[in-house]
């Protein structure tokens, strides 16, 4: 998914301090973000925010949905470009069709992971199929680490059988987690899983200790520890966890994504779809985008225009960091 947003915000990430004595959930509500054009799809963006930028890799999250299609046109993203990253797209209802300029002609469909890698340059468009009715669920983005970021581009498709502990029902799509491995290769350590919770009921999950994690709650309000989290909040608990104590506090399932990773050192530059190290990699990838150029490739079957970029900050971009822990 594009961030189509006409005044993006730069971010320069960096990794939080850590090793707090007591594990402390920080609470990040969304904010809301329309997709563009008079009958926009709303989307709910947790990530990047000024509280925090990244969990692990994890740099971006929109949430969306449940969205009639016959009230709001649905998804219709034109192709636009991406650098540095990897999308990361999985549903809950709907059908989206994908294209790339890779080649790849693909559909996400709920419980199917479609993971794509931009590295270098890739570009892409994101279409609701006319047979979707109620269209729900997560774009997520990972960013590439500094050895990788230039990597060539790439697309992988995966089904992840669902696995049950306690009193919850998952499906573990990246990493590794209540002993289920994703096949999917990523380039630095991460997790990422759906999980649906009883009701009233308690799971608790043994989890990589050196992983800063976030919990997207769906549906229903799920107790992290001891914080409670209504839907569409985004629960952030760093490093030094090995035991993550979910309880649903619904008479009804509940529904949550559960992202983890190492903390990312490195620091980096996030503005529209790039992400780069220097605001000098921001303008060249902008220009690329601009002047058609072989980098980003094009994007064949779709029926339109291509997006194009919105214009730069009069400044040069600025560093923002998680903030640190007192």
């Amino acid at each position: 998914m594009s961030n189509v947003e006409t005044n993006p915000a730069a971010v320069r990430c960096g990794a939080a301090a850590h090793g707090a004595a007591t594990p402390q959930v920080d609470v990040l509500p969304p904010r809301d973000v329309p997709l563009g054009g008079p009958r926009a799809m709303t989307v709910r963006r947790t990530l990047p925010q000024r509280a925090r930028t990244l969990i692990g890799a994890w740099c971006f999250i929109d949430h969306y949905g449940p969205d009639d299609v016959a009230d709001t046109g649905g998804m219709d993203v034109a192709p636009h470009p991406h650098t540095g990253l990897q999308t990361v797209s999985w549903l809950f209802s709907g059908e989206i069709e994908h294209r790339d300029s890779l080649g790849s002609h693909a559909f996400v469909r709920p419980g199917e992971l479609n993971l794509m890698t931009g590295g270098y340059g890739i570009s892409h468009s994101e279409v609701s199929t006319a047979g979707t009715t109620i269209l729900h669920g997560v774009q997520l983005w990972v960013a590439l680490p500094e050895q990788h970021r230039n990597t060539h581009r790439d697309f992988q498709h995966h089904v992840p059988n669902p696995v049950r502990v306690g009193g919850a029902d998952i499906r573990v799509f990246l990493g590794s987690l209540a002993g289920d491995t994703s096949p999917v290769r990523t380039f630095t350590p991460l997790l990422g899983a759906e999980l649906v919770l009883d009701p009233r009921s308690t799971t608790a999950l043994p989890v990589d200790a050196a992983f800063e994690h976030g919990l997207l709650v769906d549906q229903g309000e799920i107790r992290m520890g001891g914080t409670l989290l209504a839907p569409a909040e985004l629960g952030c608990l760093g490093t030094g966890s090995d035991i993550l104590t979910l309880t649903n506090e619904s008479d009804t399932p509940a529904r949550v994504v559960l992202l983890g990773g190492t903390p990312f050192e490195e620091q980096i530059v996030m503005w529209w779809n790039f992400i780069g190290r220097s605001h000098q990699d921001i303008v060249d990838a902008r220009e690329a985008w601009e002047i058609a150029s072989d980098r980003f490739g094009s994007v064949e079957g779709y029926d339109g225009h291509r997006l194009p970029a919105p214009a730069l900050p009069h400044a040069t971009l600025t560093p923002r960091k998680n903030p640190t822990r007192p």
